[in-house]
């Protein structure tokens, strides 16, 4: 097997909810949960610190009823990533990794509450930081929280596992002339409207000169791809 070198020594991956959901429209599958741990637990195994931010849409998507509190609809949003980080602790641990859950919204019988250095020191001695419940606060998304935590630990990057292989001038979903970046600036996101994640969550990697790696997920290797620096997805920096 061919020996890898990694170009960061500390990274924030952000995994989607439904990327857990693998091709159900709701829920955790097994298999593809099974092959993300085996692949964190890859990166880990090359001396790269891991923090990861899982979303929560395989269980709860924003409001169920047009009169459906925002504030209310978002604190379920919470409680579902919490759920995936637990499922995504558990298969890491089988993986041989140690884990810890920190959470923003505290719920001690379940996982740690997030203290800054308390993750820091988690990572230094080796494991696998998994922060559930976005901000612990509505109206932020867990791309935003992501960006915060990733500043927070002072990762090298922060890489985003997407459903497309990088970003694009437009949806290439819709648009068979859409042109991939290879590289692109925090700038140019924010000022062309690129979807790459909401604005919030750019202007903060922006303002701390923290770089996006946007890749696809659909391959599990293209986690080791890109924390070894290949040529794959896109860079925004």
């Amino acid at each position: 097997m061919e020996e890898r070198t990694p170009k960061y020594r500390r990274i924030l991956l952000k995994i989607s909810g439904e990327a857990l959901a693998g091709h159900r429209s709701l829920g955790i599958d097994n298999e593809v949960l099974g092959n993300l741990a085996a692949q964190i637990r890859q990166v880990q195994g090359l001396g790269v610190e891991v923090g990861v931010v899982v979303g929560g849409g395989n269980f709860w998507r924003g409001r169920t009823s047009e009169g459906m509190d925002r504030v209310t609809a978002d604190h379920m949003g919470m409680l579902a990533t919490a759920m995936n980080a637990l499922a995504l602790s558990d298969a890491l641990e089988q993986a041989g990794a140690v884990t810890r859950v920190l959470s923003a919204i505290e719920m001690r019988q379940f996982c740690e509450p997030y203290i800054r250095k308390r993750a820091v020191r988690h990572l230094e001695k080796g494991r696998v930081v998994i922060f559930a419940c976005g901000t612990g606060n509505p109206f932020f998304s867990t791309d935003t929280a992501s960006a915060l935590r990733a500043a927070e630990i002072e990762a090298e990057i922060f890489l985003k596992a997407t459903l497309v292989d990088g970003v694009y001038d437009k949806d290439p979903h819709l648009h068979g002339d859409a042109v991939k970046y290879d590289h692109v600036s925090h700038d140019e996101v924010l000022t062309r409207g690129l979807n790459v994640m909401d604005a919030t969550a750019a202007a903060l990697c922006r303002d701390n000169r923290l770089p996006i790696g946007v890749f696809n997920l659909g391959d599990p290797e293209n986690i080791v791809r890109m924390v070894c620096g290949d040529p794959i997805g896109t860079i925004v920096s």
